[in-house]
């Protein structure tokens, strides 16, 4: 492991790194989007501007403009450099699910859930094309053939194959006009030619790119597209379905092309000879499968996820699939061999499971955390996160560590319990405790045995007892199995009470029933759950039981007679695991809404939530001092949460919720529409969120302290000028903590600190009242030649969307009439300014690049003479023994 980017709480959906390769943007299930610097491993730039998960990323061919797709099926523009929006396209009605950029011109090719590809002109902004052959979602896209073709995969076994002609090469005048694409049949490519030109003529605008189809490439798969996609130089193209096969195909290029034509017409003039003396006269064509040649299947260990490719100058083709039970694996396909086969060279499997944990346990020393999945056990070190045993077990269900920690006891769905030994990592010992699935296991209070309870209607009791070894003098642990308690319901939890007096049974009929240890007589029932009681947990004074339910509430109830205290909302799923902390009466609830909470039972009231997993929280472990809690979830992760030191106070906790949901319903909130702008096809980049909220709020009080200021210096000069005299001015303590600026460079200060990304969003939520006052200050700045660029941005958008009321204001005719003096005077010095610097870059450029080839060249003729004198030399002392 070299880098981890550490993120928001939000899913990672989407990557892509940059062409020069020092960055990577990451796209977020909340829509955001974050462009990591890969040296430094932080965030740069955030986007904001999608409404859903980001489910597609591609950067331009120079690393400028990045484009986005999303669930929300907008396509979104970004400028990098400027790390501002562009603009958004709509025109899919479903998720996007490809964006790519012909590096060529300056175009846009995106493909959606709802089975269409659309072109887009970026020049103009609009969509001049959409390709409606596909009958399904078309899942991924691919550009080949130096961009001269398109791949497209949809839910069938096809690859459909798309000819795409540049129309301005086919009204070239030196052409002949029925130029033909390369690779067709030229009876399908007339037709489309036909089609095509009525096409051209009827909508004038499509005079840009053709797009014929060409044929289709049959996948071994049945089943839809996940991911299709190129090596960085084009040769290779790679798929797969929802399955376990990487299907690999090798595009040829022109001179293969060629030669295979070549190759071919020989042959069958060949073969017209030996027939009869006559040339033949049907033309040779190569089919499409000639042209994309299936190179071979790479099959994974298990579903495939996602991979990417890298071809090598020596011809050699690596490949890395992230695989859906959690591992990485990387393969190598010799091209050039005669049967190209796939040869697993490495995988990354070190730490976590293959499947999703459904049971964690801490041992008494806080130190080692078990956890065991459908395929395996796992012992962790708490303080270094290192795996440290992993041993292979059935699917379990439930687990604890036995009383000095050197062994554990896995219950499984099958129904035996599996007793291991952690110094040696083995198995010691399997007994078949139960007819269907070990539900719970609980430790007796006296730590002497254990209980169990089962899909069988069964509460067992067993004893742990050192048994004679076979194969060695040493007794070994086992258990014995000592009583029974038959139910009338499946046992879905079983709890001890700290006194070992009573023991607790959740059964699937939602209630909970109470029972003395010493004869198993019935001593409670509590009853009040809608749905069965999951999960449930004794306090450790014995007063307090908390259950879990499949209702979504815990309910607390007191030992002693039964009754319930409390009923609280916990989550808005299942309730999965709920434990008290230890010495107290806090307890933690986890659950399928993905959320930890934590909560008190004596005053009833939810304390903290922790956010950090993105799906299903399956079960949860405290460690038994209380400062730990690890949780599993359906995301694969486990996650340790440590207690800090300081205090927690509720008023804070409840304000940051308030403030959480505030932000969240500010999201959520309609897009003010913006003047002179239809809601078509193409419409603003980003979105309002709590950010250029804010940013819009400091540059109100930003211009509001600039009139306060301008109002006290007028007063000032009246009383100076009354008094005779200077009068000492009080300076305004912000502008004091600036550095004693003028109130005009204290709003060009606050403005410089809006991010780029979100200056348009702010400065349309800016009232209009502010904007006469905004206009005269970039007039000012402007003049002074200050941040042109920024505040030519920003004029040039105020003008846009406030265009009625400020022509209609006549106070600001002077104003904008001197704007315009200044913005172009100083807009076109700029443009000198870096005309004349990219001039004086290229001019060194040239320079440098002349002197390398100098010194290559005086390199290389050092290395010939330095041969020729080594060669003379070995002459000479031949000839001497000679």
């Amino acid at each position: 492991q070299v880098l981890i980017l550490k993120g928001l709480k939000q899913e990672v959906s989407c990557l892509c790194p940059s062409p020069d390769g020092l960055h990577l943007a990451v796209g977020y299930e909340d829509g955001s989007i974050r462009v990591f610097s890969l040296l430094s491993g932080e965030a740069n730039i955030t986007f904001n501007g999608h409404k859903a998960a980001v489910t597609a990323l591609q950067y331009d061919h120079l690393g400028g403009r990045l484009v986005s797709g999303s669930k929300d099926t907008d396509v979104i523009v970004w400028d990098v450099i400027n790390e501002s929006g562009l603009y958004r396209l709509r025109g899919h009605k479903d998720a996007v699910t490809q964006v790519l950029f012909l590096k060529e011109k300056n175009l846009l090719v995106t493909s959606g859930k709802d089975t269409l590809v659309k072109w887009w002109d970026l020049d103009t902004q609009h969509c001049f094309k959409t390709l409606v052959g596909h009958r399904t979602e078309v899942w991924g896209m691919a550009l080949i053939s130096e961009e001269k073709r398109l791949i497209t995969g949809s839910a069938d076994s096809e690859l459909r194959v798309w000819d795409i002609t540049y129309i301005q090469e086919v009204k070239d005048p030196d052409e002949p006009e029925s130029k033909k694409s390369k690779g067709s049949s030229p009876g399908a490519e007339e037709n489309a030619e036909e089609d095509e030109t009525l096409e051209l003529d009827e909508h004038p605008e499509e005079r840009l790119v053709k797009c014929s189809k060409v044929g289709s490439i049959m996948r071994e798969g049945r089943d839809r597209i996940v991911t299709l996609a190129t090596d960085r130089t084009g040769k290779i193209l790679a798929c797969h379905g929802t399955d376990a096969v990487l299907e690999v195909f090798s595009v040829l290029s022109e001179e293969e092309v060629q030669k295979k034509l070549e190759k071919k017409m020989k042959k069958a003039k060949k073969k017209a000879k030996q027939n009869s003396e006559e040339e033949p006269e049907r033309s040779v064509e190569l089919s499409l499968q000639d042209e994309i040649q299936r190179v071979a299947n790479v099959r994974a260990s298990s579903k495939i996820k996602s991979f990417d490719l890298i071809l090598s100058p020596k011809g050699e083709l690596k490949i890395v699939l992230l695989l859906q039970n959690n591992i990485i694996e990387s393969y190598n396909l010799n091209l050039s061999a005669q049967v190209p086969q796939a040869v697993r060279a490495s995988r990354i499997t070190i730490g976590g499971h293959r499947s999703d944990v459904r049971t964690l346990a801490f041992s008494s020393d806080n130190i080692a955390i078990l956890s065991a999945a459908a395929e395996s056990v796992k012992i962790w070190n708490r303080l270094t996160l290192q795996c440290i045993r992993t041993m292979d077990c059935e699917y379990a269900l439930c687990s604890l560590f036995v009383p000095g920690d050197r062994q554990v006891i896995v219950g499984t769905k099958t129904g035996k319990l599996q007793l291991y030994d952690l110094a040696s990592g083995s198995l010691m010992e399997t007994l078949n405790a139960h007819d269907g699935a070990v539900w719970s296991i609980a430790l007796s209070p006296d730590q002497r045995g254990f209980v169990t309870g089962g899909a069988d209607k069964c509460v067992k009791f067993w004893e742990f007892e050192l048994v004679k070894d076979e194969s060695s003098v040493q007794k070994r642990l086992s258990m014995k199995h000592v009583r029974i308690l038959q139910l009338d319901e499946d046992v879905l939890c079983v709890r001890y009470s700290p006194n070992q007096k009573l023991l607790a049974v959740s059964l699937l009929d939602c209630t909970v029933k109470i029972f003395y240890i010493d004869t198993l007589k019935f001593f409670l029932s509590l009853y009040g759950h809608k749905l069965p009681v999951l999960c449930m947990d004794i306090s450790y004074d014995g007063t307090l039981i908390a259950t879990g339910s499949a209702d979504r509430n815990v309910k607390i109830w007191g030992l002693d007679f039964g009754d319930c205290h409390r009923s609280l909302f916990a989550h808005d799923d299942s309730v999965m695991y709920v434990q008290f902390v230890a010495k107290s009466h806090l307890f933690f609830t986890a659950g399928k809404d993905s959320k930890i909470k934590q909560w008190d039972a004596d005053k009833f009231e939810h304390i903290q939530t922790l956010e950090g997993h993105h799906q299903e929280v399956w079960c949860l472990a405290l460690s038994p001092n209380g400062d730990y809690v690890v949780s599993a979830s359906h995301d694969k992760s486990l996650r340790l949460w440590e207690r800090t030191r300081e205090p927690l106070v509720l008023e804070e906790e409840r304000e940051m919720q308030r403030e959480a949901e505030y932000e969240e319903s500010v999201a959520k909130e309609e897009q003010p529409v913006v003047a002179g702008e239809t809601q078509g096809e193409i419409g603003l980049a980003g979105k309002k969120t709590i950010e250029t909220i804010k940013a819009a709020e400091r540059i109100m009080e930003a211009i509001e302290l600039y009139r306060e200021e301008m109002a006290k210096l007028m007063e000032h000069k009246a009383i100076c000028k009354a008094a005779g005299k200077e009068v000492p001015f009080p300076v305004n303590p912000i502008l004091r903590a600036y550095g004693n600026i003028t109130p005009s460079a204290y709003v060009l200060e606050v403005f410089k600190k809006v991010k780029s990304s979100e200056l348009e969003e702010s400065l349309l939520v800016l009232p209009f009242s502010y904007v006469p006052d905004l206009l005269r200050l970039f007039n000012e700045y402007i003049h002074l030649g200050l941040e042109v660029e920024l505040l030519c941005r920003a004029l040039l958008f105020l003008l846009k969307i406030h265009f009625g009321q400020i022509t209609g204001n006549h106070m600001l005719v002077t104003v904008i009439e001197n704007l315009k003096k200044t913005t172009i005077s100083r807009v076109s010095e700029a443009r000198d300014v870096l005309g004349f610097n990219m001039a004086g870059l290229q001019y060194l450029k040239r320079e440098i690049e002349a002197k390398d080839e100098v010194t290559f060249f005086a390199d290389a003729t050092d290395r010939f003479e330095e041969k020729k004198r080594k060669r003379k030399k070995k002459e000479k002392m031949v000839l001497a023994v000679l």
